[in-house]
């Protein structure tokens, strides 16, 4: 059985690690995807929200769909879907090519998020003790490599396609040979339950607070990376290239985070690491709006990076510790918020940008991630609430690996 767990750990971290890469493949190369199809800046943003809207579409679906077909199938067969759709947009000529690549993507993306993280949920509670921030270290760490990539396209002037093609060549295979040792988990009994949610369906009153702050954190990880060069720039005089390096910080500093967090988690419980997480979210944010210079101004970002990284991978954890019995659907349905923040954050703080100014702008995503303090109990976990030691094992709880196991 350990050895299971373990084969299930990896391989579903090696999940998150892909797409990480795969999503900042499509998202660092926006003007370069722009240019090849002549996307014109008015219609850019209808692109760009359709990918969200559509992924939120996935994420419903993903929530009907488990009830038939294992979490574990439906990422096996959505992440080469999503790889697929990246090369479609590397390779196509036409607008309506990109529209139906873009459409693909955002669909599979949606059922992979969901899907993925129902597994990573149920394999935290198998192990009974917190694991879930090492698979987001993992999806960070695939962003970096994936940044990292495309700037060495961009830099030798690759084509697109170009650019996908090895890394899909190389990363697809290996996500389906992984597959083969994903782990489904049971549903927890009723008896264990450590929330108000045990034992009925998702009621949506109790999720809502997790729903508020999901949107919160993604808000303000949507800031960070559609503003922070700009910002970096206009508003605190860095020349161009220094502009590019708080979103590489925000991404380092998101790795170590996370790669630390579950030991965080273990030693002062979940609610402890939240409420640190969201004031230092909020102090990055308020040392961006008030920064001098660059310098002081990237010491804001690193903040940031520190903070918001645990606020996403616990909430997902929390959603399946209030309702233990049906963790798969209150998952789905709380990775529709990842995509509301998303489309929130970029446009509210570019019109406060344009009305106000963009320092007091700043100040707005950092209400919104202290507003996470108010629902902080959401997060406890058995030890949190009964005091002492660590959630129990639950190794008998471990359903079959999809390839039979």
């Amino acid at each position: 059985m350990t050895d299971v767990l373990r084969r299930g750990r990896a391989s579903l971290a090696f999940s998150f690690f892909t797409q990480g890469a795969t999503f900042a493949l499509l998202v660092t190369r926006i003007p370069a995807i722009q240019d090849r199809y002549g996307v014109s800046d008015a219609l850019l943003p209808v692109f760009l929200a359709a990918v969200p809207i559509l992924a939120g579409v996935g994420s419903v679906t993903t929530e009907q769909l488990v009830k038939r077909i294992r979490p574990s199938l439906l990422l096996r067969w959505s992440q080469p879907v999503v790889m697929l759709a990246l090369l479609g947009v590397g390779a196509g000529g036409a607008m309506a090519e990109l529209a139906v690549s873009l459409a693909v993507f955002g669909l599979a993306v949606g059922a992979l998020d969901a899907s993925m993280n129902m597994l990573g949920v149920s394999l935290q509670r198998t192990y009974g003790r917190s694991i879930m921030l090492s698979f987001h270290a993992a999806y960070s760490l695939g962003g970096i490599l994936g940044a990292s990539l495309a700037w060495v396209g961009a830099h030798w002037h690759l084509a697109l396609w170009v650019s996908y093609l090895p890394v899909v060549a190389v990363l697809l295979p290996a996500a389906l040979v992984g597959s083969r040792w994903y782990v489904d988990g049971d549903p927890a009994p009723v008896e264990d339950a450590t929330g108000e949610g045990a034992g009925g369906g998702v009621v949506f009153k109790l999720l809502l607070p997790l729903c508020l702050v999901m949107t919160f954190a993604y808000i303000g990880d949507s800031t960070v990376s559609n503003w922070s060069a700009k910002y970096l720039k206009d508003v605190l005089g860095s020349s161009e290239q220094l502009a590019t390096v708080p979103y590489n910080v925000y991404m380092v500093t998101t790795l170590v985070g996370r790669a630390i967090g579950d030991f965080g988690v273990r030693r002062f419980g979940a609610v402890a690491v939240v409420r640190l997480g969201a004031l230092v979210a909020a102090g990055g944010f308020a040392v961006v709006a008030v920064a001098p210079g660059a310098w002081v101004g990237m010491v804001g970002f690193t903040l940031l990076g520190l903070g918001l990284c645990v606020l996403v991978p616990q909430t997902f954890a929390a959603a399946g510790r209030l309702f233990p019995g049906s963790s798969d659907a209150a998952i789905a349905r709380l990775n529709i918020f990842n995509y509301v923040g998303f489309l929130i954050g970029s446009p509210l703080v570019g019109a406060l940008g344009d009305a106000w100014s963009y320092r007091g702008a700043m100040l707005v995503p950092m209400v919104l991630v202290l507003v996470t303090l108010v629902y902080a109990r959401s997060f406890a976990t058995r030890s949190d609430r009964y005091g002492g030691g660590h959630e129990r094992p639950r190794t008998a709880d471990v359903g079959r690996g999809s390839n039979g196991i």
